[in-house]
């Protein structure tokens, strides 16, 4: 089908409302993905950071799914008539805490829909506003950024990182760890756990590490840097894949006006996320 960025547009300002609960047992699930102690959580503690991603996910019967695992197109998202769909990237402002227990509404809204011919084919960019709230008012507000592209898309030239890292943390994206980041966000994007359709239907070299994961990583790691203080506002930019089978690299470095770089890159350092966390 065409690309009708007109047409598309018109899902601008669609908007929708969800609501959920900050469990003990989806901290402690949480925590024990990212291999740390899952303890007790109790009432009124700190939830950690980022899980905000594991909140009222879409739901859809397994009918109405689409052949990547997706909720089928249209909704509240448009229906971009290009096959595969991708995190790109997006800006998270914490506005106040997320604490266990907590009762959240996420109200979103369709900000707005572009597209461009790449050296890659088309694409089209799907920018939606999350607003997070709790009853003592609000708590994250997030600009997600969502690209689809062609079927066979070739990758961009890879970006190789350049500086040295001050903090580095290595992580070995097991499918087993890809598989509970999928479940505990309720993510059926088969690309992330089911092999066969990862390499044989989207051609990729293996299972794909999420982007929102390497972005957690990230948001921790930039916490580290300042002893303990999350940031205010995270930027984060996909560019590049990872994939299970090798460890990837966590890494930041402090910047003279205060703020701190921070990147995500395989092995050979291949640059995969790219980030700015402002306090």
């Amino acid at each position: 089908m065409p690309l009708d960025v007109d047409h598309l547009r018109r899902w601008i300002g669609n908007g929708e409302e969800a609501r959920d609960q900050i469990t003990p047992q989806l901290v402690k699930g949480y925590r024990a993905m990212l291999d740390e102690d899952p303890g007790e959580p109790a009432p009124g503690e700190e939830a950690p950071l980022a899980i905000h991603w594991c909140l009222a996910p879409p739901v859809a019967p397994m009918s109405a799914l689409g052949r990547d695992g997706h909720p089928a197109r249209g909704g509240f998202l448009p229906p971009v008539p290009l096959p595969r769909r991708m995190w790109a990237g997006g800006e998270i402002e914490w506005l106040g805490d997320l604490r266990v227990g907590d009762r959240v509404t996420r109200r979103s809204t369709i900000e707005d829909v572009t597209a461009k011919r790449g050296r890659t084919g088309d694409l089209c960019f799907v920018a939606v506003r999350h607003h997070y709230e709790t009853e003592r008012g609000a708590a994250v507000s997030e600009r997600h950024d969502v690209v689809y592209r062609e079927e066979g898309a070739g990758a961009a030239a890879p970006r190789y990182a350049e500086e040295a890292a001050e903090l580095e943390r290595v992580i070995d994206p097991t499918p087993t760890l890809l598989f509970r980041y999928s479940a505990l966000t309720y993510n059926g994007h088969r690309i992330h756990y089911d092999r066969p359709y990862a390499t044989g239907v989207e051609g990729y070299p293996g299972l794909v590490v999420h982007g929102p994961l390497q972005s957690t990583y990230l948001q921790y790691l930039a916490r580290d840097m300042n002893a303990g203080e999350r940031p205010r506002v995270m930027r984060y930019r996909g560019v590049g894949t990872l994939f299970d089978g090798a460890p990837f690299r966590v890494c930041g470095r402090r910047l003279p006006d205060g703020t701190a770089a921070l990147w995500t890159c395989a092995e050979d350092g291949r640059l995969a996320m790219t980030a700015t966390a402002i306090w």
